[in-house]
């Protein structure tokens, strides 16, 4: 196997000959078929082999760490540092393994499947002590994460990042720790009261109709004392009027902006979901990117590479102006956000293809956790979350 990955990471699978990799270990050839059935195999098996020792190490890194946040924190440094001193390994991995649609049957997937456990496990911890959000999509952000790391990864490769393990990780988890942790808005909520009593009293008179739905079921479903609607409405009829009178200024505010968006996270928000919904409108051109062109050395030091890196770069144009405006944090760092946006959206949709079974209406329901996830972390801490309904 370690002559395998030796020849391999400087050939490709394609190139790369049973019989060289013989000549290097200093076997006869006829020795690697008694345990693998082909060079394919080998290829597969050795990533593997690499994968369950990323998952022994990070087990005892993790070891004594009982605080999730931290637990988060020390599994990207860990990750960030691994690919750093195994960069064959991950060439391998990203460039050969993962955009080879056999891999996803092979065994050694299955360990990346655990090491992704890992990951899922801490968020739940972390949701379940309170120290992350308790509406979070655990999957998505997951994805995002793993995406995020697979970026820096890629930039590490194509000579485009070369910044240490800790200072990456310090960059990443800056954004991460937003991403995932309560956000204390006490301006924002009290603003957001109003908004949220409006849903709750929706879902109560859809699912009671209005005679049967009370205030206190309506205040249940909002998280507010009964006593807290009446600062806001004179009584039921009231709030049940109010519903059409918000819900269509809302739909007057967005056609306004239809064809204009003046708000930057709004800008942000349509983008996010334009790039996601190319999932949908352009299945076959997706699976190609994903698998063979994003997963391609080729690809970063081709023509298309600079236009993709021009369509990347509408995202710093967009976070640029948002931090002029106020709109969003000045302090966010630009590549971390796209690791984030468009890593993860390598991992979620490519879920997808190997997953199937999502239904459309699922899928929308991601992208809109997506976008709403990304855009509220991105956003000035001052300002209601409401600003950032797309």
């Amino acid at each position: 196997m370690a002559a395998a990955e030796k020849v391999m990471s400087r050939k490709g699978l394609k190139a790369s000959t049973v019989a060289e990799i013989a000549r290097v270990a200093g076997i006869n050839e006829s020795l690697i078929y008694h345990h693998f059935r082909n060079k394919r195999d080998l290829l597969f098996s050795l990533e593997g082999a690499h994968m369950a020792q990323v998952i022994q190490r990070v087990n005892e890194q993790l070891a004594g760490i009982p605080e999730a946040l931290s637990r988060l924190s020390k599994m990207v440094w860990f990750h960030l540092h691994y690919n750093q001193s195994n960069l064959d390994y991950v060439l391998l991995l990203l460039f050969e393994c993962r955009s080879n649609i056999k891999f996803y049957q092979h065994p050694a997937y299955g360990l990346i499947q655990r090491y992704a456990g890992i990951l899922l496990d801490i968020l739940r911890q972390g949701v379940a002590s309170g120290a992350f959000r308790q509406d979070l999509d655990l999957r998505l952000v997951r994805d995002l994460i793993l995406g995020a790391l697979d970026w820096f990864a890629v930039k590490r490769i194509t000579g485009e990042d070369i910044g240490e393990a800790v200072g990456q990780t310090q960059r990443l988890m800056a954004f991460i720790r937003l991403l995932v942790q309560a956000r204390s808005l006490p301006t924002a909520q009290a603003l957001d009261k109003h908004a949220r009593i409006l849903e709750a009293a929706e879902r109560a008179f859809s699912a009671k109709g209005f005679a049967s739905a009370t205030i206190s079921d309506i205040a249940r479903l909002a998280g507010v004392a009964e006593g807290t609607i009446y600062e806001y409405f004179t009584n039921k009829q009231d709030l049940l009027m109010s519903i059409p009178k918000a819900r269509f200024a809302e739909h007057i505010d967005k056609l306004k902006e239809l064809f204009v968006i003046k708000s930057t996270p709004r800008k942000l928000g349509r983008f996010i979901r334009h790039h996601f919904l190319l999932y949908l409108t352009q299945p076959d051109f997706l699976r190609v990117f994903l698998l063979n062109i994003q997963l391609n050395p080729h690809f970063y030091g081709s023509e298309s590479y600079a236009m993709y890196r021009e369509y990347t770069g509408i995202v710093d144009q967009i976070l640029s102006e948002g931090k002029a405006d106020g709109t969003l944090w000045d302090g966010l760092d630009n590549e971390v956000f796209k690791s984030i946006l468009f890593g993860g959206f390598s991992h979620v949709t490519l879920r997808w293809y190997i997953s199937p079974g999502k239904d459309d209406q699922r899928k929308m329901e991601e992208i809109n956790g997506v976008v709403k996830l990304l855009v509220r972390t991105a956003m000035h801490p001052d300002l209601p979350l409401a600003a950032a309904e797309i």
